[in-house]
């Protein structure tokens, strides 16, 4: 039988409506928890997070009551990047992660992404038995008295999300005398992401950071780097970057103002990387997506590339 509720990059659709309506949102939850415990987890402590969608935290509040029902324990970090909430599922121990996100969809449309303790997409044969269960008529489980999330978000995994950004760069002030604009499209990352460069010693400008959730990505982000093309232009800046929604998708834009892309970034990051001697099987991870183009760049350069499916 086909998938039904998992697809590429999670559970995703209108908010509001099965799949994403509160009943089996609980089961999801539930049935993530029933899994972890099958696996060796006694009490699974799992952390969410969301972008900034009008619906994000009635979505989180029905997952954690049916975390909490199956007797885990649910962890809130609040508004988090999509690769944070990844980070800080694998550096704090969780069993796993959740994120309450729709990428680059409209504010309407919502969705769940599973990560396993490594940080990692959770496995496709554990996401089928999830499904398997949410799907199943079995009554939900009621140990509610094992626990419920903290009501407030946990403020320090944003905090230690910021540090490790701006750490991963080399040295302290890295990024001092760089002027740098971020379009952070209303959505997840409009907080760290001009944190952690204001961090690194970068002189920082921002656009659409102002969430309302219901303008996440509208005329703006990474599906419109126009948009900050314009502005690093009449700012004078050296670079800008665009994040979408949940900021696991990000273009660039050079000081000339134009479009810097992921295949860029990869050429970019791998042959920097491989110059010192710091590229790990001088091979690049890309994508089904990613431009023939790139790969016959990098072989140029001594450097093989592997694709992997997207999500």
């Amino acid at each position: 039988m086909g998938r039904q509720l998992f697809g590429t990059d999670g559970i995703r659709g209108l908010a509001g409506p099965p799949p994403l309506d509160g009943a089996t949102l609980e089961r999801v939850g539930a049935s993530l928890v029933l899994t972890l415990h099958e696996r060796g987890f006694e009490r699974p402590r799992v952390v969410l997070g969301r972008d900034t969608r009008e619906s994000g935290p009635e979505i989180r509040d029905a997952l954690v009551r049916g975390i909490t029902r199956a007797g885990g324990e649910a962890v809130l970090a609040g508004v988090s990047p999509t690769p944070g909430l990844a980070l800080l599922t694998r550096n704090d121990d969780f069993a796993a992660g959740l994120m309450i996100s729709a990428s680059h969809n409209p504010w309407q449309d919502n969705g769940v992404k599973v990560f396993s303790a490594k940080g990692a997409k959770l496995p496709d044969e554990e996401e089928l038995e999830i499904e398997s269960r949410v799907l199943s008529e079995a009554a939900l489980p009621d140990a509610a008295e094992a626990g419920a999330a903290d009501g407030d978000e946990l403020t320090h995994l944003h905090d230690e999300y910021v540090r490790f950004l701006a750490g991963s760069l080399d040295g302290e002030g890295a990024l001092k005398g760089l002027k740098v604009v971020l379009d952070c499209a209303h959505g997840a990352a409009y907080r760290v992401a001009p944190e952690a460069f204001r961090a690194a010693g970068a002189v920082v400008e921002t656009l659409h950071c102002e969430p309302d959730g219901r303008n996440i990505n509208e005329g703006c982000g990474s599906l419109h780097p126009e948009v900050l093309a314009n502005k690093v232009l009449g700012a004078g800046a050296d670079l800008g970057f665009a994040f979408d929604g949940d900021a696991d998708r990000c273009m660039g834009i050079d000081r000339e103002g134009r479009v810097l892309d992921g295949d860029f970034a990869l050429y970019y990051l791998g042959t920097d990387l491989k110059r010192r001697g710091r590229l790990p099987g001088t091979r690049v991870v890309a994508t089904d997506m990613s431009n023939l183009g790139l790969e016959k760049a990098l072989e140029r350069e001594g450097i093989g590339m592997v694709r992997a499916p997207v999500g």
